[in-house]
């Protein structure tokens, strides 16, 4: 039985790349620069690796003290900086915040990579401003159907062997059915989003996780992986049924406020 697992596993990793933070900030490939600020929203997690490596991943803000990212985005330490544009000049709009606690899905599973979702709670309540604000989530009875067109944003390099873009960057992807995901051996239609036309070049790639795949303005999943070789589609956790869980761990944290 071991045996079986640890060769699917194997397969797993030769088929995928699961964005890991190891590999460096968002990837986003034919995509296009946004406009300043227009996505306020928008974390840059930079984060300190069990081994102690310096990584970084996307994530985004749900409230002023939450922000959503990709449960293998976890860490020793994470800090995270709201109101970014450029990561190579700072601005005055930058807020620094360190993590105060990593809620990982209690069904997260980093061989399958499902339940791919994490809360992070801040130590301190961000302050919106025109560069800093929330994105709602959608309704638990939300599924969306194939071929709506949605955003998925990040920083990052521009091509699998391209230098790294400094500066915030959006892709428009298409979101396809279960069928287009059949190659990724995990794949679960019911918690994950199939999204990216495969005759398109348009995609996102290593440490893009955490980021939002955006439909009309509400997040409607969470990066995930993509094929090694960055060809669309990519894998997006899907929001809507965790929407219970977010509510929850929100819930009890108000109440221990107010205990």
């Amino acid at each position: 039985m071991g045996g079986v697992a640890e060769n699917m596993q194997a397969l797993l990793l030769l088929l995928v790349i699961l964005l890991p933070p190891e590999a460096g900030a968002g990837e986003i490939i034919g995509g296009i620069e946004s406009k300043p600020h227009s996505r306020p929203y928008m974390a840059q997690l930079e984060i300190i690796t069990n081994k102690g490596k310096f990584a970084r991943c996307g994530g985004f803000l749900i409230s002023q003290e939450f922000v959503i990212t990709a449960a293998h985005c976890k860490g020793r330490n994470i800090t995270v900086i709201l109101g970014v544009h450029n990561m190579s000049q700072e601005e005055s709009t930058w807020q620094k915040l360190l993590v105060k606690e990593q809620v990982i899905h209690p069904g997260y599973n980093f061989i399958t990579n499902l339940n791919d979702i994490m809360l992070l709670k801040l130590q301190n309540k961000a302050n919106l401003t025109h560069a800093v604000g929330t994105i709602p989530l959608p309704p638990k009875s939300t599924f969306l159907p194939p071929g709506r067109m949605c955003w998925a944003t990040g920083w990052g390099r521009t091509g699998v062997n391209q230098p790294g873009s400094p500066t915030l960057r959006e892709v428009k992807l298409k979101l396809m059915g279960a069928k287009a995901c059949d190659h990724f051996l995990f794949y679960n239609n019911n918690f994950q989003i199939c999204a990216g036309n495969p005759r398109n070049i348009r995609s996102i790639y290593k440490g893009d996780s955490g980021g939002p795949l955006l439909c009309a303005g509400v997040a409607q999943g969470v990066t995930s992986y993509v094929s090694r070789d960055a060809k669309p589609p990519a894998v997006f956790t899907r929001i809507s049924p965790y929407v219970p869980w977010i509510n929850e761990v929100l819930k009890k944290d108000n109440q221990s406020l107010n205990g």
